[in-house]
């Protein structure tokens, strides 16, 4: 089946705090790894399947900064190299598991899994508002049982929230709107104005919060995406005529949402994000509100998209259709299979979503 993510990219693994001087499995990108850190705290990646007789290592331990194969105890050093056979000395030279780059930004591990001469550490996905002192947040990881490009559709097109999230952010103007759709080689972006509206209550309650009072708002939404799967959205209100457009938002509340979306499988993903804000930053109890209330904003999302690829699946020969307000979805499809068709020596076709099988 041809791959439906490129290779040749940084995914995110996991939150730094999921790894731990500990064995940590995970799928990405349809290939088993295993997670630990070191005795310096530094991350290692490994291909999890022991080189003698495939246990996963993840069933094994750790040994210092070595791993031991939970079978026959074969050790392997953090770069995938079996240092030590039962019963022998001499080792076999092919004996060794594939590592893989990592790096540890943003609050997040990266994972590359082509090329790795391939693999600079200046192309991870920019996310620094996660870890920016200017700013402060909190996020999760779900599990998502669909395609990682349903929930890059989902991002980018945020007129469902006047149907799907209508008791939290979602209002009449968001589907209702103008905007704008610009794109370059590995971005998309889609900007989006709201003048003179009532504050839904998500952002009335942080209104409040900040300046004491609600009133109408001017409202914005600028959604970023990074080829493969980051979306980054800059959102936020400010009340009616300060000059929030003109880029005066002094006065109104302003958070970025933080996403992105490794795959996991051809039909699930690890859907990272965090919310952050540039106000009251001391506020512990207003962060918590913030990321419990995300929180069920994402987990109507999961509804959605789960329901989507379960349709997909029953409906192989139904095609998408799209309308005005899928252009950000549309270009970011686009930069994805540029990516794959690069990797591609064949220039085999790109699966499109639905020949998904189950």
């Amino acid at each position: 089946m041809p791959q439906t993510f490129p290779l040749n990219a940084w995914y995110a693994a996991a939150y730094d705090i999921e790894v731990r001087r500990a064995l940590m499995p995970r799928t990405i990108c349809n290939k088993k790894l295993v997670f630990y850190r070191r005795s310096d705290d530094s991350v290692v990646a490994l291909e999890d399947a022991c080189w003698h007789r495939m246990l996963p290592l993840s069933m094994g331990h750790l040994d210092g900064d070595n791993v031991v194969c939970g079978y026959h105890g074969l050790i392997y050093n953090s770069a995938g190299r079996c240092v030590h056979m039962p019963s022998q000395e001499t080792l076999n030279p092919s004996a060794c598991v594939r590592a893989y780059p990592v790096v540890e930004k943003h609050r997040f591990i990266w994972i590359w899994l082509g090329n790795p001469a391939l693999a600079d550490p200046a192309k991870v996905p920019d996310l620094h508002w996660n870890q920016d002192p200017e700013w402060v947040g909190d996020g999760k990881v779900i599990h998502a049982k669909c395609d990682y490009r349903l929930v890059i559709d989902n991002l980018m097109d945020l007129t469902h929230e006047t149907f799907v999230h209508g008791s939290s952010i979602g209002q009449r103007a968001v589907a209702e709107a103008p905007f704008e759709a610009t794109h370059d080689e590995r971005e998309a972006v889609v900007t989006r104005w709201m003048a003179d509206v009532d504050p839904p209550p998500f952002w009335a309650y942080q209104l409040h919060k900040k300046n004491g009072k609600v009133e109408r708002c001017d409202r914005w939404q600028i959604v970023h995406f990074e080829a493969p799967c980051t979306v980054a959205i800059d959102v936020g209100v400010a009340p009616s005529g300060t000059g929030a457009p003109e880029g005066d938002r002094s006065q109104g509340v302003n958070g970025y949402v933080l996403n992105t979306i490794t795959p996991e499988t051809d039909t699930t993903c690890h859907y990272f994000w965090a919310f952050c804000r540039n106000y009251n930053l001391h506020d512990q109890g207003l962060t918590q509100w913030l990321r419990e209330s995300v929180t069920r904003v994402f987990g109507e999302d999961e509804v959605v998209v789960e329901a989507q690829q379960r349709a997909i699946l029953d409906y192989p020969d139904r095609e998408f259709y799209n309308l005005n307000i899928d252009a950000g979805a549309m270009w970011a499809r686009r930069q994805i299979d540029r990516m794959i068709a690069a990797e591609s020596k064949d220039s085999a076709p790109i699966i499109p979503i639905r020949s998904v099988t189950r």
